[in-house]
């Protein structure tokens, strides 16, 4: 099992399953909305139990169809969501307290990276989404 919070500590969840594809987000709205490219991991929403705080979350709607979650109090980033996709959240990486054996894949949305955003590994690096990303 896999727990996470926001950094007050208000929000809290439990999470039994596999991650999808983990990359590192570069586009413009993560960049702004997080302060910098965000690391989010596909999860399934059936499976992710609030175990606290969960009327605390708020949603944002960062563009027509995508919705980004944080805590009221703190601010903390919690996962995004799109209404047409009801059983995914793509969970931010941030939010997570217990060790996790996953790493990202590929960095995506790298056509428009500022200068001080150096990236210094090996991981593939896409314009825009992943391949095969629905």
């Amino acid at each position: 099992m896999i727990e996470g919070s926001c950094h007050c500590g208000a929000v809290r969840y439990e999470y039994v399953g596999k991650f999808g594809t983990i990359t590192i987000c570069h586009c413009a709205d993560c960049r702004q909305l997080q302060g910098t490219g965000v690391v989010a991991a596909p999860a399934d929403a059936r499976t992710l139990r609030w175990t606290a705080g969960q009327e605390l979350i708020t949603e944002y709607a960062s563009s027509a169809d995508k919705l980004r979650a944080f805590c009221s109090r703190c601010g903390t980033p919690l996962y995004s969501r799109r209404p047409q996709a009801p059983d995914m959240l793509r969970l931010r990486m941030g939010s997570i307290r217990t060790p996790v054996d996953a790493t990202p894949t590929a960095h995506i949305f790298c056509h428009d990276l500022p200068p001080w955003a150096a990236l210094d590994d090996a991981l593939p690096r896409h314009a825009a989404q992943e391949p095969g990303r629905r």
